[in-house]
């Protein structure tokens, strides 16, 4: 079994690190910068940081935050939000992160996921999948949410894997803040559908739910959550013992 990752997301909204519920009711949790620093030093694997709004607002990801986060960080760095094109990817890389995630752009613009892995290489380009259940479906989401795209999800993330993504961040909006547990349902038919990394995003309550999520799919590759670890409910050196402790192999 591949060693997990544990990865905290920050979502940022005018400079600042918010969290809600089902991606609605954000509220203010602390400054990016300064939790970037606490994770890095708190044993977090890698980071996502997400400027949630630039593609609903139609604007560029702002940098200035992001150059002090990655100058400050020792761990890897995803970012995404308001990425359109090959020089949306070059301005973030340039900026420090190590990975670029993209969604509302590569809808937008297909094209895009090959041009860019073929600029910077497969590892550089992660897809983010923001998906919900409607009528029974999985669709995926666009604008931050915001969006209902009409497209089957598992499809459209086998299509940008098959374009050059290396990773994929599939963020369960179904369980996004509710802590009830990760969507096993949705991320084994990615799982299925994919032959690369597959992050798990929403849904995180508990050590048990990463226990059960790593146990149920061993094909995932990293759990990442946000409230659970900026609230303080689970400490990120207590939930890597635990799973130690259940035989999942990490880095400690």
């Amino acid at each position: 079994m591949i060693t997990k990752r544990i990865i905290p997301c920050l979502d940022v909204k005018d400079g600042k690190v918010v969290k809600g519920v089902n991606f609605e009711g954000l509220r203010e949790v602390a400054s990016p910068v300064d939790l970037a620093k606490y994770y890095s030093k708190s044993g977090a694997d890698e980071l996502v940081f997400y400027d949630i709004t630039a593609s609903a607002e139609g604007r560029a990801l702002f940098t200035d935050v992001l150059r002090e986060a990655a100058s400050s960080v020792f761990i890897p760095l995803t970012v995404g939000g308001g990425i359109r094109s090959v020089a949306d990817f070059e301005r973030v890389l340039s900026c420090g992160a190590d990975k670029v995630s993209v969604n509302s752009g590569a809808i937008a613009n297909p094209s895009l996921i090959k041009e860019a892995a073929q600029k910077y290489g497969n590892q550089c380009v992660v897809i983010s999948a923001d998906v919900k259940r409607v009528n029974g479906s999985f669709h995926m989401f666009a604008k931050g949410g915001r969006e209902d795209t009409g497209m089957e999800a598992v499809s459209w993330i086998k299509r940008c894997v098959d374009e050059g993504a290396g990773e994929v961040v599939v963020n369960s909006m179904d369980m996004d803040g509710v802590k009830k547990g990760f969507d096993l349902e949705l991320l084994k038919a990615v799982c299925a559908a994919v032959d690369v990394p597959v992050i798990a995003s929403g849904g995180a309550g508990s050590v048990a739910d990463f226990i059960t999520l790593f146990k149920e799919i061993p094909d995932i590759d990293a759990g990442l959550a946000a409230s659970v670890f900026h609230f303080g409910e689970i400490a990120i050196a207590d939930l890597k013992k635990a799973l130690a402790e259940n035989g999942i192999p990490l880095r400690i």
